[in-house]
Parts: C-alpha cells; structure tokens; sequence
C-alpha cells in the first residue's frame, strides 16, 4: 500500500506565504512525476505543477513566478511554495505521484497514480 501525507495548509492573507509538503510512504520501488493539484468550490480540479524524476518542472499560467515545485527523492517529498499568495489561490490541494511499488514488471503497466488526501488552502483578509 502507498500513502501520501500532505501537510503546510492553513488561512493566510492576501501576499502572503504557504509550504506545502507531500511525503509518499508504503511499497515504493520508484516515484517517477510528482505534482500538485487543486479544486476551488464549484469548480473542476485543475493542475498547478509537476514535476519529473529529473526534476523538470510545469505551471499553470495562474500561479507562474508565484509558486515553486521541488523534490527531495531521498525522502520522498515534494513540495510547493506559495508566495504573493491571492484569494483566488483558495482551495483544496491535493498531492500526487505516479509510483511503481516493485522492481519486477515486465509490462508496460508497472505504475500508476496515488493521491493525498487533500489539504486546505484559504487566502483571505
């Protein structure tokens, strides 16, 4: 079983700052991508950022020059600063990570998709 713990949420003012950390635990052989994702009441989830096992990294223009995704593979953590924080930031994050839990797969199904369990995020004065 693999776990993603999310952490860093809370109520903060406009321009302020947040840290979000993911750390995935359980059977993990690799985590390949990691991202972040969030869902605004009344809206659909949508991506914030990714990035790869080569630390390559995708914004969505919303939160470009903003927000900054990072990894730790030695602790299995990603992370996601926050600065210049702005209402429209509010809403639930969510982590996750495409992880392959055993050395041994001889397809081309060997990983797939965990999720946190979501964490909230609410910019207000």
């Amino acid at each position: 079983q693999v776990q993603l713990v999310e952490s860093g949420g809370g109520l903060v003012q406009p321009g302020g700052s947040l840290r979000l950390s993911c750390t995935a635990s359980g059977i993990i052989y690799n985590i390949n991508a990691m991202g972040w994702y969030r869902q605004a009441p009344g809206k659909r989830r949508e991506l914030v950022a990714d990035i790869t096992s080569g630390s390559s990294t995708n914004y969505a223009d919303s939160v470009k020059g903003r927000f900054t995704i990072s990894r730790d593979n030695t602790k299995n953590t990603v992370y996601l600063q926050m600065n210049s924080l702005k209402p429209e930031d509010t809403a639930v994050y969510y982590c996750n990570a495409d992880i392959q839990q055993y050395s041994y797969c001889p397809g081309s199904g060997c990983s797939r998709d965990f999720w946190g369990q979501g964490t909230q995020v609410t910019v207000s004065s």
